[in-house]
This record gives C-alpha cells, sequence and structure tokens, in this order.
C-alpha cells in the first residue's frame, strides 16, 4: 500500500523468485492520527486559556496577561483568538489604545466600553486584593507595581488606582493627586472591600 509493487526491493531469505517486500517503515514517513474537524490536545488546551481570559477580562492583549500564569504559551493562545475571530465568535480590533499587538474582545464587552465612555466617570469606589486578577497598577494604569499579595489592597475609582496599601506595614501611599479633604475618606475605602454609602456619597458631591 505504501510503496508501489515495481519499486520494491526483493526480499531476501526466501526461495521463490520475484517474492517482494516493502520498504521498511521508516521509509514511510511520519503518521499521525487525527480525528477530523476536532482540535488537538494543544489547540483545546490554548481555546480554553483563551475563552477564560475572555470572560475575566472582556478584552485581551498581551500586556493585559504579563502577571498571569498560562497553561498555554502566549503564542498558542493568540492563534486560538485568531480561529475564534475567524468563527464569528469574537471581535478583533483596536480597543485599548496606548498598547501595542492584537486585541481581541467579547462582543458585549465591547458595548460596555463604549457605554462607559459615554457615561463618564460616576466616582464608584472598588477595594480589591493585591492578589486580585484585576491588580493591574503598572500594567495597564499609572503607579508602581503592586506585588500580587493577599494583604496587599488597592482602591479604584472609576477603573483608576487613587490608592495603596503594601508593605509590611501596610503603608498607605496615594497614586493620583488627592485634595487633603478626601484622603481620610479614601483611607477608610481602602481598607473595606467596598466603601460604604455614606463614604460614597461624600466622594461623588
Amino acid at each position: 500500500m505504501l510503496v508501489p509493487s515495481g519499486k520494491r526491493r526483493p526480499l531476501s531469505g526466501f526461495g521463490r523468485r520475484g517474492q517482494s517486500a516493502p520498504f521498511g517503515i521508516e521509509t514511510a514517513g511520519r503518521w499521525a492520527r487525527v480525528q477530523s474537524g476536532k482540535l488537538l490536545p494543544e489547540e483545546q488546551l490554548a481555546d480554553t486559556v483563551a475563552w477564560q481570559l475572555l470572560r475575566r477580562y472582556g478584552v485581551v492583549f498581551r500586556r493585559l496577561v504579563a502577571r498571569e500564569t498560562l497553561l498555554a504559551p502566549w503564542r498558542e493562545v493568540l492563534r486560538a483568538f485568531r480561529r475564534m475571530e475567524a468563527r464569528g465568535d469574537i471581535r478583533g480590533g483596536r480597543f485599548v489604545g496606548g498598547f501595542s499587538g492584537e486585541q481581541y474582545a467579547l462582543p458585549e464587552a465591547i458595548g460596555l466600553l463604549r457605554a462607559a465612555r459615554r457615561e463618564g466617570g460616576r466616582g464608584e469606589l472598588v477595594a480589591v486584593s493585591g492578589a486580585d486578577p484585576l491588580n493591574l497598577v503598572g500594567i495597564i494604569t499609572p503607579g508602581e507595581l503592586v506585588a500580587a499579595v493577599t494583604g496587599n489592597r488597592i482602591l479604584y475609582r472609576d477603573g483608576i488606582p487613587v490608592a495603596v496599601r503594601e508593605g509590611e506595614g501596610k503603608k498607605e501611599r496615594f497614586v493620583v493627586e488627592v485634595p487633603p479633604e478626601e484622603a481620610p475618606a479614601l483611607r477608610t475605602a481602602l481598607v473595606r472591600h467596598q466603601a460604604a454609602p455614606m463614604v460614597r456619597a461624600y466622594l461623588t458631591r
């Protein structure tokens, strides 16, 4: 089946004339069993990682995952994004300014980005742990890197980091310029999981 009969070499060790055998299997090339229409295990893993990142961030690009410990190399994840875009599952384009490389987004994330741009800031305060995936200080937002340690805290206002609490002494520092009269309320919000309603009302007046 592998070699035409006219190209087969004679079979040694047999008395019958004209008896022949195919070439050795080492000359038959490299064989692999592939199921039609299904991804290889490496591609399945890259697809899983790609979907996980999209569900977490909505928009994904190389700089965003600088701190992520990916189970698949970024180049494989990038190929997965391209396959997903070709199928029409996600969108590719330039969604976040100031960053090079390819960017991919869930269709619903694009609408949310546009809505946030139209509405502008509402003064919403959100405090997260340093170990949270939303610890993007110094990666895609201003400020120095904050160690991904559970005890560290970051306070965001409308998605922009305003205060950080880190280090052995848990020292607090402001990432942006803060009026003196707002500092106490921001410090209080920093150590809480969510700013109290009175604090939010004070800061959004």
